[in-house]
């Protein structure tokens, strides 16, 4: 008695139709493709696109015993595609772009303030100008103001604080800012 020989002629089915060959053989397939991406919705998609491709070429394809390596063929070639058609999105280029820069204030507005500062500054009375000056201008702290002025650190900040009340109520102040 003499065993079969089994080859890979035999083992291979002959497939009579693109639908029995897809009924039979889906699963495998769908496998085959999920291995070849993260996402399972991307593997079916992958896989339909492969076997569109497929069908078109079912009657050109002379040997239906090798549908599998069509198939997967299809499935590496449409990957790639895939891979290399989202690469292209990037691209290099000579400079960087730069976002629309935050408006600065205007230079023109900034002196124009400025000056109304001063012309307020120099309308306060003598004692309380020379106190804001050097506290504020030249930025001296309060012994320091009462030490170069010969008064008390009291009489400073009471000064101080009568001079910018009257700074605040400076209508040019106030039209200016």
């Amino acid at each position: 008695m003499t065993t079969p020989v089994c080859t890979s002629a035999s083992r291979a089915a002959v497939f009579p139709s693109f639908t029995s060959y897809v009924r039979a053989r889906g699963p495998v397939l769908l496998r085959t493709a999920r291995s070849l991406t993260a996402n399972p919705s991307d593997a079916e998609d992958l896989l339909q696109t492969a076997l569109t491709k497929t069908f078109v070429a079912w009657e050109r394809i002379e040997d239906h015993r090798a549908l599998d390596g069509y198939v997967r063929r299809a499935l590496l070639n449409t990957r790639t595609s895939q891979w290399r058609k989202r690469k292209v999105d990037e691209f290099a280029c000579e400079e960087i772009p730069e976002p629309d820069p935050v408006p600065a204030p205007d230079p023109a507005e900034a002196q124009v303030l400025r000056d109304a500062m001063w012309r307020a500054v120099l309308r306060l009375p003598a004692r309380q100008r020379a106190m804001v000056v050097l506290r504020y201008y030249e930025d001296l702290s309060e012994a320091q103001t009462a030490e170069v002025l010969g008064v008390s650190v009291g009489t400073v900040k009471s000064a101080v604080s009568r001079a910018l009340a009257k700074l605040r109520e400076d209508p040019e102040l106030s039209v200016a800012a």
